[in-house]
Parts: C-alpha cells; sequence; structure tokens
C-alpha cells in the first residue's frame, strides 16, 4: 500500500513540474519576436524616426522586444493596417482612437493625460462676436475632419451654444492655415488646441493681442495606445504594467522631440473606454457614424 502510495505521489511530483514547464514555455512564447508601431498624427517614416526614434529605442528597452516604426498615409490608416496584422501597437489621439477600436477592435492599453489639452474659439481681437451663438451665420475654420480638438471638440462647443453645426454656420477646413484666414478676415473664427496656439501664432509671425478667444472646452479624452486584439492577454498585461512602471522615462524620451512638447507634464494612466463616450457623441450628431461602425 505505502509503496503505491509513493508510487501515485512521484508521478504526480511528475505530472506537476512537466504542467510548471509547459505553463513557462506557453508564457515565453506569448510574446512576438517583434513590434511594428505606428503613430496616427505622424505621416511618414522620416517624420517618425524623427519625433519618435528616441522613445522608439526606450520602450524596446523596456519592453525587452524589438520594436520597428510603420509609417501611414493617413491618420485613419493604422485601422486596416493593424486589421491586415501590418501593425501591433498605435499610439492614437481621442477620435482616431475610436476608429481603431470599431475597425480593428483594438484594445486601448496606456493613456497618456495632457495637462493643458482644450479646443479653443478665437475671433480677432476687433470683432463684434462676444460668444458662441453669434457665429450663427458666419463661418468657421477647422483644423481637419476628425481632428479631436480641432473639429468634434469644437463642434460640440457649438452644439452646446444651441447652433447646428450642419446648418447654422459654415465650417471650413484649413488644417494650421486658419489663423491665417481669421486675420485676412476670410473667415469670422478659429478652432484650434490650447497646447497649439501659442505655437501656431509665433510660426505666423502674430499675436496673441490680434485675436481674442470667446470659448474653452473642457480637458479633452487622452492620446492612447491601443494594440493589436491578436495579442495574448499576457502580454497585453505586460506592456500595460512595463510601461507604467517606467512611465518617467517614457515620457522624457517622448519630450526630446520639439513636436512633443505638447506631453510636458503628462502622465501615463490606465485607458479607459468610456472617456472616449463625448467623442462618440459628437461623431452621430453630425452624420459621421459610419467612423465608428
Amino acid at each position: 500500500m505505502k509503496r503505491r502510495k509513493l508510487l501515485w505521489y512521484s508521478l504526480l511530483f511528475v505530472f506537476g513540474c512537466a504542467s510548471e514547464v509547459n505553463t513557462a514555455d506557453q508564457l515565453a512564447v506569448t510574446a512576438p519576436k517583434k513590434l511594428k508601431f505606428a503613430v496616427t498624427d505622424v505621416i511618414g517614416l522620416e517624420d517618425l524616426q524623427r519625433d519618435y526614434g528616441t522613445f522608439r529605442a526606450t520602450l524596446e528597452e523596456v519592453l525587452g522586444i524589438p520594436i520597428a516604426f510603420f509609417p501611414v498615409d493617413n491618420s485613419t490608416a493604422a485601422a486596416p493596417a493593424m486589421l491586415l496584422g501590418q501593425v501591433d501597437l498605435v499610439l492614437a489621439g481621442p477620435s482616431e482612437y475610436l476608429v481603431l477600436n470599431a475597425r480593428a477592435k483594438a484594445i486601448p492599453v496606456i493613456a497618456i493625460r495632457r495637462i493643458n489639452y482644450h479646443s479653443l474659439i478665437v475671433v480677432r481681437a476687433n470683432s463684434k462676436i462676444k460668444s458662441l451663438a453669434q457665429l450663427r451665420g458666419k463661418t468657421i475654420a477647422m483644423r481637419k475632419v476628425g481632428s479631436t480638438s480641432g473639429h468634434l471638440s469644437p463642434t460640440k462647443l457649438l452644439i452646446d451654444a444651441g447652433l447646428d453645426p450642419n446648418t447654422d454656420l459654415k465650417i471650413v477646413m484649413l488644417n494650421d492655415q486658419g489663423v491665417v484666414a481669421l486675420k485676412k478676415q476670410e473667415v469670422d473664427a478659429w478652432a484650434t488646441a490650447s497646447d497649439r496656439y501659442q505655437h501656431i501664432l509665433a510660426k505666423e509671425g502674430l499675436s496673441e493681442q490680434d485675436f481674442s478667444i470667446i470659448a474653452t472646452g473642457p480637458l479633452l479624452p487622452s492620446d492612447v495606445f491601443v494594440i493589436s486584439n491578436q495579442m495574448a492577454a499576457n502580454f497585453v498585461e505586460k506592456v500595460r504594467s512595463q510601461m507604467m512602471k517606467n512611465q518617467d522615462k517614457l515620457i522624457q524620451s517622448l519630450l526630446v522631440a520639439q513636436a512633443n512638447q505638447k506631453y510636458k507634464g503628462s502622465q501615463l494612466v490606465t485607458a479607459n473606454d468610456s472617456e472616449y463616450n463625448i467623442i462618440r457623441k459628437v461623431y452621430l450628431k453630425i452624420g459621421q457614424g459610419n467612423f465608428l461602425n
């Protein structure tokens, strides 16, 4: 009897060891050999290397996995690329996140909460327009369709002021040239992001004294790192925990590039999908719900 028990316990020990080895093997192979990384608002490889080269190298060190850039042609191109397995990890703005989440079922991993990320609506200093309601029948310059701070958020401000953005005023997309059009009186107002405002004025040789801010929106949803849903759950969690653990190093590596000064003072936080519902509602309100399909 004792010999049988001894044999049984020996077999349990052997199987237990084998199970531990198999589990360890499974954990070891869940991580990909390489990650392909894209940024939705950076077009082309040269700009990616200039603005995110240091960050890529730092993230590579933090995760212990080689990371290669995947340049996109436009701000929504990362979604089909992720569906095709061409890109694994993407840094996306709030509206681009919604497209990635809806079309590629991308998983939100870590968000970058910016301390000064609001929409502004600006008029000329000598304008008779003092409120958003007075923009009825006027023309406003915005950045580009789908831009969180330069289209969707200012559109929400207009809606909250009782204006129908489809019928009550004219919206033109002029990218960063909206301020020039405003100065030349080609438009009546200009929408931009608070963290771009000073930079754009300086770039165009203009002064704050030339303009008046008539509306400032609430703090906008965070930019977010999303990952392909083809990645194993334990690897996704590893990415999340390692980025959180090394957030100071990662944010400092972003700030090496002049283009990323918007992230100064930012912190990494766990991404929360419900934070982006405000942007979803605007898409639906302006009849652009197809972006979310």
